[in-house]
């Protein structure tokens, strides 16, 4: 923002008048008694001073002193102030605005430091009687009432505004202040909860990656190892897709650190892209190399889904099929998508026995209640969907998800997960 120097230089005074401000308003007094004193000295031509040197020398110095406790005391400050100036006019000396002075700095300072209603409400009576001692005062007789009241509103309606001028500027100072503090606070919350919004993603991301794959390497490995002896040709087939579940274990970390790793270098090698629904086929062969048969059937018209929805759905598929491999007895699963309306349901459901003894539910819901649940049901609230996950009467477990089907092109500039 552009000051002019005048703003510069008024900036520079307030601070000093802040840093030292007994010596300030010391200058100030006497700056004042100085300007008081020669305006006592003025009159009119042709005019005798008044005889009451003293008493107004007394009250002058009283009206200035008294205003080393504006600061403080700015009400208190302008009464004894303005009733010295009352009684130095109504003693007969010309008004001036030298002779006003301790009055106007008071009322500046009140107007500075005090309400708007206490400015209105001791401003006011201040100028009434001012004018009011100008009106009766004899040195002013050859003066037109007119002038003896146009005169001392104008001079002490002059400060009222300055100093109020002044208190709107330091308010609205601090007020952008204020905002701008608020706004710093502000920006670094957003950060702090972008790195954790961030933090949770890559979380998920690793979780569905290691899981699934390691998941599947186990079963398959355990299925080798049980018909190494009985079927030589089926275990070298299933080690042979253990190579490839490892393989794209690999690929997929590496596209996700790949991802931590970019530096949004032109140059650098593009990453992989994300997987979406295109994969089902290969997620269901690898579930079928590891032992488990996965049904996978479709209701309504196929649309083509953002990469948001998509890789949303692949990753609740696959999480939930990685379930179905670690914890479920059962051999077989089906997978459903349903495009109703504006919506894609997915449910993934297995068998299994209906009645359980109650180790083993509680053992299954503590496994329900894993970071890949978890993960399936923020994956969903994060595009606007749902997610349900439990035990069917019929038996088995089930997980059903509503997600938006929203526009293709809607997430375009979204950054691969």
């Amino acid at each position: 923002m552009i000051t002019s120097p005048e703003r510069r230089y008024a900036d520079r005074i307030e601070g000093f008048s802040e840093r030292h401000p007994l010596a300030v308003d010391v200058v100030l007094v006497m700056a004042l008694m100085g300007c008081a004193t020669l305006g006592g000295m003025l009159t009119l031509p042709g005019a005798d001073p008044p005889d009451q040197d003293g008493t107004a020398v007394a009250l002058l110095g009283l009206s200035c002193l008294v205003l080393l406790k504006h600061r403080t005391h700015p009400r208190t400050a302008l009464v004894v102030s303005g009733a010295c100036g009352v009684i130095v006019v109504a003693l007969g000396y010309l008004l001036t605005p030298l002779l006003l002075a301790p009055v106007m700095a008071a009322l500046y300072w009140l107007a500075t430091l005090a309400d708007r209603r206490t400015t209105r409400v001791y401003g006011i009576t201040t100028v009434v009687a001012v004018i009011v001692a100008a009106a009766i005062s004899d040195s002013m007789e050859h003066v037109s009432l007119l002038l003896r009241t146009i005169g001392p509103l104008f001079w002490l309606m002059l400060p009222l505004a300055a100093g109020t001028m002044t208190r709107l500027r330091r308010a609205y100072l601090a007020a952008v202040q204020a905002r701008a503090e608020h706004a710093e606070r502000t920006r670094e919350e957003e950060a702090r909860l972008r790195v954790t919004e961030e933090r949770m993603r890559i979380a998920r991301e690793l979780h569905d990656v290691v899981a699934h794959h390691m998941a599947l390497a186990n079963a398959q490995a355990g299925t080798a190892a049980h018909l190494a002896l009985t079927s030589p040709e089926q275990t070298k087939a299933i080690l042979t897709d253990l190579t490839g579940t490892t393989s794209s274990a690999l690929r997929e970390l590496k596209a996700t650190l790949g991802l931590l790793r970019q530096n949004d270098d032109p140059d650098s090698a593009p990453l992989e892209p994300s997987p979406g629904l295109a994969r089902l086929p290969e997620l269901v062969s690898a579930c079928a190399s590891a032992g488990l048969e996965v049904t996978v059937t479709t209701e309504g018209e196929p649309q083509r889904l953002s990469p948001g929805v998509d890789l949303t759905a692949y990753r609740i598929v696959q999480e939930a099929l990685t379930n179905v491999t670690k914890h479920a007895s059962t051999q077989a699963a089906q997978v459903r998508f349903e495009y109703a309306g504006t919506r894609l349901m997915i449910t993934v459901s297995n068998d299994g026995p209906v009645a359980r003894r109650a180790s083993e539910s509680a053992a299954e819901d503590a496994q329900s209640r894993g970071f890949g649940l978890m993960g399936m049901r923020e994956r969903a609230r994060s595009i606007g969907g749902e997610l349900c996950a439990g035990h069917r009467p019929e038996g088995g477990f089930e997980v059903t998800t509503a997600l938006p089907l929203q526009p293709y092109g809607a997430e375009e500039g979204a950054a691969p997960a």
